[in-house]
């Protein structure tokens, strides 16, 4: 009965302890969350409220700016995510052996992820403005110069950007999960006769799922953040291969149209739900069948 009481004291004491965090957590993301949730179901404002149901939803679904948005923010996904964690980990494989010597590793990976957004965005106006670095090269090679910022190849640079700012930081995660595989397991494997890419293929990547999953949640984290050097490159109207999800949310937000916002934004949720749970459970069918 004591060990009980016990027991329930401590719990109640730790929900105490969490329960700032909890009523922040109510007032500042649930409340508006379920405001969101109201406003996408809903015309008008106010007192003015009309139910519609899932016509908001069936409107924006047919809207060919949504479409736009929608379309190229999963394709910027399907290309920089696996790019991004491919580089990544080829990068921590070719630095493992010097993470715990030199800690100023660290400080040069992280100094793009670090960098000011303003900053980035003057860097990437000096190399791919139509007068910028880049263009200089090409001119002096003979070769066509090409407006990077205002035409297709906008979308590259943007891959180029993204790469350039957060590969650092996933490599940091990576090599925080590749320094706590055993040396003991590749001595006995190299005893036996196993190759570099045999350790490779049965050692490291068996035991680096959780890490990877770690580094692609961030890394989509990353990716969603990139919309302020779009914005700041391309303003709230860019050339169309980089006009993103978060462009027609703020559109929406800056002419009021609530409505329409909300909707863009449970939708986002919903794709965002969705790349975590699949990424997750991957994972997790990873680590199953290594048991």
């Amino acid at each position: 009965m004591k060990k009980t009481y016990t027991s329930i004291r401590n719990a109640g004491e730790g929900y105490l302890l969490i329960l700032p965090l909890l009523l922040g957590c109510l007032i500042f993301y649930t409340v508006p969350f379920l405001l969101v949730l109201r406003n996408s179901v809903h015309q008008g404002v106010g007192d003015s409220l009309q139910f519609v149901g899932l016509e908001n939803y069936q409107t924006m679904l047919n809207s060919n700016v949504f479409r736009l948005a929608f379309g190229n923010t999963m394709k910027f996904l399907a290309v920089a995510l696996p790019l991004i964690i491919v580089l990544s980990y080829a990068i921590a494989l070719m630095l493992k052996s010097q993470a715990k010597k030199h800690n100023q590793l660290k400080s040069v990976l992280l100094l793009p992820y670090i960098m000011p957004v303003v900053g980035t965005v003057v860097l990437v106006q000096l190399l791919f403005s139509e007068m910028g670095l880049v263009n200089k090269g090409l001119y002096t090679l003979g070769l066509p110069v090409a407006d990077w910022l205002n035409s297709r190849a906008a979308f590259g640079v943007v891959i180029l950007l993204y790469l350039w700012k957060n590969t650092g930081y996933s490599v940091i995660l990576l090599l925080a999960g590749l320094v706590t595989i055993p040396t003991d397991h590749y001595d006995v494997a190299a005893l036996d006769g196993a190759t570099p890419f045999q350790q490779l293929r049965y050692i490291t990547v068996p035991q680096m799922w959780y890490s990877v999953f770690f580094a692609t949640v961030f890394s989509l984290i990353n990716a969603f953040k990139c919309f302020r050097e779009i914005f700041l490159i391309g303003g709230t109207h860019p050339h169309d291969s980089i006009y993103m999800l978060q462009h027609f949310i703020n559109n929406a937000f800056e002419k009021l149209n609530y409505p329409k916002l909300a909707v863009a934004s449970v939708l986002l949720l919903i794709v965002l739900t969705v790349l975590f749970a699949a990424s997750y459970r991957w994972v997790m069918k990873k680590e199953a069948y290594k048991e």
